[in-house]
């Protein structure tokens, strides 16, 4: 997958139950960057590298993010691997 969105990533903290200064923290990433990244605007308010350290802060701690047609109603989505 090579893209995600603000919606994904709100989902994946709600999974995780995180807050967003906890997913900062485990991305190493300001508290703003993070908001930025889950407004309107999306990933695409950020760098490549912010954005690289979110998925994989979120993937670390078990979350998988799917693709539009990976899941039953054909949307994009997160899921917990464990």
């Amino acid at each position: 997958m090579t893209e995600f969105t603000s919606a994904q990533i709100r989902a994946a903290r709600a999974l995780l139950g995180w807050t967003q200064p906890e997913l900062a923290a485990a991305a190493k990433l300001s508290v703003p960057t993070v908001r930025r990244m889950e407004s309107e605007r999306g990933p695409s308010a950020s760098t490549p590298a912010n954005v690289d350290a979110v998925r994989r802060a979120l993937e670390r701690a078990g979350v998988v993010f799917l693709e539009a047609g990976q899941n039953v109603l054909g949307g994009v989505g997160v899921r917990l691997s464990k």
